[in-house]
């Protein structure tokens, strides 16, 4: 049985009329046979034990952002043997692969190809038992817990499904495997690499990612317009003059101008972002000095920003800039003693595009695997992967969690009083294998839908 959660609409009968009409007349215009529904379940069916042990192999062989060199070569070397023109090392590990097959839209489909750093206890199998050294040269726990094994796997089994159905669709499939998404700076590495120049990878009229979710294997959440909020990350260094912890009138303290900002950046969210729009500022980091009784020269704030669009974010970053200067000339610096304050990563806000999403409602709708969908759903969380068509013109973009926990599991821990079995980043979470061959077959679904001849 689907459930469907549908978003309540406020318009007159007229309207409603009207809109249904021309949802009808485009999903007569653009309904893919069943004939094809059908052979394409056949086929991703067929792939699944070669397609799992791909998934099983990515999962136990964890590499964290720009690292995923192993990884990369998977992907780059499934794609060329399918036919797809492959390029790679782009923002670094980046892989593209092409596939043209005649007249028709062009169709990007992205998956992300980095670990985290978090030691897994699933107990699965074919876990995760990577350690590398950092820069500090301490060995760190590597694993994917945020399922972008899955991701990545998703965009080598659509390679496979559409190279076997040529026949059936026109245009020109582009995958993409990302580095680098948990910095969130991969799509934008990837960019300033000059992914659309450089490497003349065709822009896509249509642009599609799915991430894995700890909601029940079947789940579409297919919300459109605003689904995620943007984020960046930004660094701010207090510079000082170190001195005895007995004598602070002999020295500059940063850790004090450290405190101060860590109260006055709160006035970033709260007296100076429109409260109808969201904006989070987090400060995850304080770094300063080693001992008791030195004041040390230095110290370090690492901030988190989170907004629903770029205005909010060039806010946010001036405020925080005029925060920081203002606390340094009041504590009598000025030159070169001014704050650093640099910025890092960048992910846009992603807004669905409304058309496109009602097309992909539409044809879940005629599948078994999707068994629940979610249309209203928004969330804080942030991701990069709009980074890949920000700024560019005519795109329609579709980002979608879809559930990958199997039912039984998550049935077990609600039973527990939990809400879900496990979140992303959590030591113990795991994809579940059906999960995977829905993924599969949603992202082929989508894809012959929109390339459809």
């Amino acid at each position: 049985m689907k459930t469907i959660i549908k978003r309540n609409w406020t318009i007159s009968l007229m309207s409603m009329l009207m809109v249904f009409m021309a949802f009808t007349l485009k999903a007569q215009e653009s309904t893919l046979p069943q004939s094809v529904i059908d052979k394409m379940e056949k086929v991703v069916d067929k792939k699944e034990g070669y397609i799992l042990d791909i998934f099983k192999d990515i999962h136990a062989n964890p590499e964290l952002a720009f690292n995923e060199v192993r990884t990369a070569g998977i992907v780059a070397k499934e794609l060329e043997k399918l036919g797809f023109e492959v390029q790679t090392g782009i923002g670094g590990t980046g892989v593209v692969g092409v596939l043209r097959n005649g007249e028709g839209p062009t169709f990007m489909y992205r998956g992300d190809m980095d670990a985290v750093i978090v030691e897994e206890n699933t107990g699965l199998p074919y876990a995760s038992t990577k350690r590398v050294k950092n820069e500090e040269g301490e060995e760190i726990p590597v694993a994917h817990l945020c399922g972008h094994d899955a991701n990545t796997t998703w965009v080598i089994s659509l390679g496979h499904t559409m190279a076997q159905m040529k026949e059936h669709w026109s245009g020109t499939l582009v995958l993409v495997g990302q580095p680098a998404e948990e910095t969130v700076s991969g799509a934008q590495a990837m960019m300033d690499d000059g992914l659309y120049t450089k490497y003349n990878v065709p822009q896509p009229d249509y642009f599609l990612a799915q991430h894995t979710s700890p909601f029940p294997t079947g789940t579409v959440i297919s919300t459109d317009g605003r689904y995620t909020t943007g984020t960046t990350h930004m660094d701010i260094v207090f510079h000082g003059v170190g001195g005895h912890g007995s004598s602070p009138h002999h020295a500059i303290d940063p850790v004090v101008m450290a405190g101060m900002a860590i109260v006055q950046l709160q006035t970033v969210v709260s007296r100076i972002a429109d409260p109808e729009e969201v904006a989070v500022l987090t400060i995850g980091s304080v770094q300063a000095g080693t001992v008791h009784n030195v004041i040390p020269t230095e110290a370090h704030l690492k901030l988190k920003l989170h907004f629903s669009n770029d205005e909010v974010m060039q806010k946010m970053i001036k405020s925080i800039h005029d925060i920081a200067n203002g606390i340094a000339l009041s504590n009598g610096l000025s030159g070169d003693m001014m704050p650093t304050i640099t910025q890092s990563g960048f992910g846009p806000a992603i807004h669905n595009d409304k058309e496109f999403m009602e097309t992909i409602r539409k044809a879940t709708d005629r599948v078994d695997f999707t068994t629940n969908r979610i249309d209203n759903l928004t969330l804080p969380a942030s991701e990069d992967a709009f980074a890949l068509i920000h700024g560019l013109e005519d795109v329609k973009g579709a980002y979608m969690f879809i559930g990958t926990t199997d039912p039984v599991v998550l049935a077990k821990a609600r039973a527990e009083g939990k809400e879900f079995a496990f979140m992303p980043h959590d030591p113990g979470y795991q994809v579940d294998l059906n999960g995977i061959t829905f993924g599969s077959k949603l992202a082929a679904l989508i894809a012959l839908e929109i390339m459809q001849k």
